[in-house]
């Protein structure tokens, strides 16, 4: 049989999807919202506080999202307002965006091992429990299948200078995610860690030295080039197609190839 390929600007369309990690128009979030939107779906999106807000409200409505909360994972019951929300207003989900990563400066900034317990917990709090929450809200409504994605880095591999407690609470979301794939699988619901090179976002910018990070991936990548946040979108989009149905629990590198160089 020769397959049919649906229309790129409505392969999505009628499905509903829930974006989390917009800060700016910057943010890989933001890329893969467009990518979404522009395979015809509909999206929730989320700002972390009052002062993001009006960085995000404009892009919320140039992808025309019905539903736009606030969320702060570190906030009580603000993850659960936003899915009770979902729920009462599309009674679906069908797919999720996890694009979220926190780790207290004093944290981020030492040594692995000198990490202090505070620290340690809220950057896995955020970093890596917020997906598990959001995954557990999202399965209830994702009553035909679905794809949750979640954003780590290479950092969970390999040690990278200045990325410390980062690569570890990444390497904890990538076990997540595999775990995560495995008991939602028979669900028809799909889960991905998606790694892209370095990207100068607001994240980012907390790493000491990250300029030069950015510099040796685009001299040693075999494409030559840096990522965008588009490129970014367009990957992830497309593996939340009906097409990529039985792609689940691994880490998409969208890095130009350089996580194959030594």
């Amino acid at each position: 049989m020769i397959p049919v390929y649906p229309d790129s600007k409505v392969a999505l369309k009628g499905k509903k999807g829930l974006v989390v990690g917009i800060a700016n128009d910057q943010s890989i979030a933001w890329g893969c919202a467009r990518a979404f939107r522009a395979l015809g779906a509909d999206l929730a999106v989320t700002y972390l506080n009052d002062r993001a807000k009006k960085h995000v409200e404009p892009l919320a409505q140039a992808l025309a999202a019905p539903i736009f909360l606030p969320l702060d994972v570190m906030v009580e019951g603000q993850i659960e307002a936003v899915f009770e929300r979902i729920k009462s207003e599309w009674g679906q989900l069908d797919f999720l965006l996890h694009s979220i990563a926190f780790s207290p400066k004093e944290a981020l900034h030492g040594r692995v091992v000198d990490v202090g317990r505070d620290g340690f917990l809220k950057t896995m709090d955020v970093s890596c429990w917020s997906f598990l929450r959001m995954a557990h809200l999202a399965e209830p409504l994702m009553k035909n299948g679905g794809t949750m994605f979640t954003m780590t880095y290479y950092g969970s591999q390999m040690v990278v200078e200045n990325y410390n407690i980062m690569g570890v609470a990444k390497a904890a979301l990538e076990a997540c995610v595999r775990y995560a794939a495995a008991e939602l699988g028979p669900k028809g619901i799909r889960v991905h860690a998606i790694s892209p090179g370095p990207l100068a976002t607001r994240a980012a910018s907390g790493i000491p030295e990250f300029d030069e990070l950015m510099d040796k991936a685009q001299s040693k990548a075999p494409s030559r080039s840096l990522v965008s946040i588009d490129d970014v979108g367009n990957a992830t989009a497309f593996l939340a197609l009906d097409g990529a149905k039985l792609i689940t629990g691994g880490v998409l590198y969208i890095d130009g190839g350089y996580h194959i160089i030594d």
